[in-house]
């Protein structure tokens, strides 16, 4: 079954515009910068994101929002911990980010 990972971005206020659209343009990249191993190919489904703009006022800070699409846990697995192009983006973050939520999920499967 497929994994969903969504991340959720608080930018820091000092940071710029063109920051803040350079982090965004690098996570939307990550689709075929992140190279399976194995197959030598991107694994990543599918990435999505922008810049959130609900009107139920429940954000807590949060400004932009990102979803990720895998095949398996197995793929999620390795890009979280091991796909050296996904750790070179997460090093990027440090002067910008204030704050990151992620949360994965199987689609259908709530226990």
């Amino acid at each position: 079954m497929g994994v969903t990972h969504i991340v959720l971005f608080q930018f820091k206020s000092t940071a710029s515009a063109e920051a803040i659209t350079d982090v965004s343009r690098g996570f939307l990249a990550l689709k075929d910068g992140c190279v399976h191993p194995t197959s030598q190919k991107p694994y990543i489904k599918s990435v999505s994101g922008g810049i959130e703009n609900s009107t139920e006022g429940l954000q807590n800070g949060i400004t932009h929002a990102f979803v990720v699409e895998f095949e398996s846990v197995k793929d999620r697995d390795y890009y979280v911990s091991n796909d050296p192009a996904h750790g070179k983006f997460k090093e990027t973050l440090g002067q910008v980010l204030e704050k990151a939520q992620v949360i994965d999920f199987t689609d259908g499967t709530f226990t």
